[in-house]
């Protein structure tokens, strides 16, 4: 009997997973559902976490140091570089023209407004204050926040990844900067360190279906008693869902276009869609990593060294999804509260979710504070963040995806101008 391939096997986790969160509310199996189910998916989320931090560094290692000199690596970093801004850039841009065209906020009630502000008041201010350490410091915060000034404490959260990405770089280039032979152990160790966190990712994965049924099954009974959230807010939530479809079936589809001509774009998608699944049940891009490196690598064709550089880098600045998502919330926020924002503010949303897409972290719910930086930059009122809390979590996931869909296309764009592909397998 012919194995199930494992995007079929995870898609058929999540249904399964959405059917048994459905019979836990209509039977009231909640409580069963939290605490012997939920646990599961939340270690499965806690081992990708795991592998996450490791994976970066060896895998930035080991490709930095394997480039055959210092341009090479230059090259790479600025295409690399210049098409995650290029995408960025589009996403924003989107974002605000579907959010000044369907105005969600000029239909939101009043009445809502005011409840769901009670309702989430205390998270706001805790994500407030997050976000005002932030913006108290200096411009070049964002900056100053990449350089550690203790790498073991940074190894140990997954939230400073641009750290981490620095000190793997700064330790790559210092290899290539000496003698061969003096660093020939230090190489054969980090490609041994490699093959076995790579076959670590295989064991974790084989977990993937069972993983996201628990995930998901847990998100359908977290979210049984506030369906009217959806209602309330569908206008909006399918103007964020519009923008990240575009995305993903038109932008990063012609993206790839102009660099392959004869791509076949089913072959792409079906290739990244494990990574999309464990994107979409995790919202977490750094958790998501070890399965993205996976299906670029054996199953677009990207040769390792570009992957492990690429991809890597685009977990902690590349966020399509999220900037996007920044710039119609901002928008809606604005619109709710009677704010007409002018073409200055506009163009300055844009330049702030840039940035904060850069500093936001590949981990779930980290792009609301950046958020916070985004609404406060136009003097958008940070108390209407309590008007999409109640179901950002949704959207959290889909962005996720469109996120990493943004990593892939960007990884495989690179390896095609750098010649860097082992075996093309979308043509």
């Amino acid at each position: 009997m012919k194995k199930i391939p494992l995007f079929l096997q995870i898609i058929i986790g999540m249904v399964l997973g959405i059917i048994w969160g459905l019979i836990a509310v209509q039977f009231n199996l909640e409580k069963l559902t939290s605490d012997w189910i939920k646990p599961w998916g939340t270690i499965f989320l806690n081992l990708l976490k795991l592998i996450a931090v490791p994976l970066i560094f060896v895998s930035l290692v080991k490709g930095i140091s394997g480039l055959s000199n210092i341009s090479k690596l230059s090259s790479m970093g600025l295409k690399t570089l210049s098409l995650y801004i290029v995408s960025t850039l589009f996403a924003i841009t989107i974002g605000l023209l579907l959010v000044n065209t369907i105005e969600p906020g000029n239909t939101f009630p009043d009445e809502k407004k005011i409840e769901y502000q009670t309702k989430f008041g205390a998270t706001v201010q805790d994500k407030q204050d997050a976000a005002e350490e932030i913006k108290d410091q200096s411009p070049l915060f964002f900056i100053v926040d990449m350089v550690p000034d203790n790498i073991f404490k940074s190894l140990s959260d997954n939230s400073k990844m641009l750290q981490i990405i620095l000190f793997a770089i700064l330790f790559a280039v210092a290899m290539m900067l000496l003698p061969k032979d003096r660093v020939k152990p230090v190489k054969k160790f980090i490609n041994s360190l490699n093959d076995i966190i790579l076959k670590l990712i295989d064991i974790i994965m084989s977990a993937a279906p069972f993983g996201v049924f628990a995930l998901l099954a847990a998100l359908i009974v977290d979210f049984s008693g506030d369906s009217e959230l959806f209602t309330a807010l569908g206008l909006y939530f399918l103007t964020v869902v519009l923008g990240l479809l575009i995305m993903v079936t038109i932008f990063y589809p012609i993206f790839l276009k102009f660099f392959f001509r004869k791509v076949k774009y089913f072959k792409y998608f079906r290739a990244i869609i494990p990574a999309q699944m464990v994107a979409f049940s995790t919202s977490s891009s750094a958790a998501t990593l070890p399965v993205t490196m996976k299906q670029v690598t054996n199953e677009i064709g990207v040769s390792k060294g570009v992957a492990n550089f690429v991809l890597p880098v685009g977990v902690t600045i590349n966020m399509d999804g999220t900037s996007c998502y920044q710039a119609i919330a901002a928008v809606f926020i604005a619109q709710v509260f009677g704010i007409d924002l002018s073409f200055g503010q506009q163009l300055t949303i844009v330049l702030t979710a840039l940035f904060a897409s850069i500093g936001s972290p590949g981990v779930p719910g980290g792009s609301i504070v950046m958020l916070i930086i985004v609404l406060t930059s136009v003097g958008i009122p940070v108390e209407g963040l309590a008007l999409i809390l109640g179901i950002d979590r949704p959207l959290d996931m889909l962005r996720t995806v469109v996120n990493i869909t943004g990593d892939s296309t960007v990884s495989t764009i690179v390896a095609r101008t750098e010649g860097e592909f082992e075996n093309i397998k979308i043509l």
